[in-house]
């Protein structure tokens, strides 16, 4: 497989679509209307950059816990947020409303790489937790962003401690060692650890 990135645009081109796993993919959005009776769609995407996603050749969209490849005949932006999307496959209506509140995918490749203290949720799982007060806190199993704030789950020797993901908090994200650096409120992680 092979991608091309094109200047502010993402394009996929040359894909192989042999067994896509949607461990090797990342979120991109999901369709939540029609917007004509042509079969067009509107997919609302998790992005603070909606119009790098706005030249693709191709989305992957789960159906029935499959992900399935859809060539992408136009695409453009709709509200800033929306993505209108005419796929080559889907020409009537009926064909759009079997696709309606389905998730789009792309593959991890094509994420935007972050630098300094900006990553994504899923990249720094198994990074190790080490706070400038503390020392080695543990290592991140998951992040929980179902909260105002999200939150860093750490787990130290099967205790979890939850740490929030404030930039005030986070000092240093170390991609090399797989660490993040932290300075966390005095006591914070003692509250975990002194119940035991």
């Amino acid at each position: 497989m092979f991608y091309i990135f094109e200047p502010d645009n993402i394009v996929l081109s040359g894909f192989l679509f042999n067994g896509m796993k949607k461990e090797d993919c990342f979120y991109l959005g999901k369709i939540v209307k029609k917007y004509s009776f042509k079969g067009e769609l509107l997919a609302k995407l998790d992005t603070d950059q909606p119009d790098l996603y706005e030249n693709l050749d191709v989305v992957f969209i789960q159906v029935r816990n499959s992900l399935i490849p859809f060539f992408i005949e136009s695409s453009q932006l709709h509200k800033s947020d929306l993505l209108r999307l005419k796929l080559e496959e889907v020409k009537t209506e009926s064909d759009a409303d079997s696709l309606l509140k389905s998730e789009l995918y792309l593959p991890l490749e094509l994420l935007p790489k972050l630098k300094g203290k900006k990553f994504y949720f899923h990249e720094v799982i198994g990074f190790t937790i080490k706070d400038v007060n503390y020392g080695d806190v543990g290592t991140i199993k998951g992040i929980n962003d179902s909260t105002a704030q999200a939150l860093f789950e750490i787990d130290k020797d099967g205790i979890e401690i939850l740490i929030p993901m404030n930039d005030q908090f986070i000092i240093e994200v170390n991609r090399k060692q797989k660490t993040i650096s932290v300075e966390t409120p005095p006591g914070l992680i003692d509250l975990y650890l002194d119940n035991e």
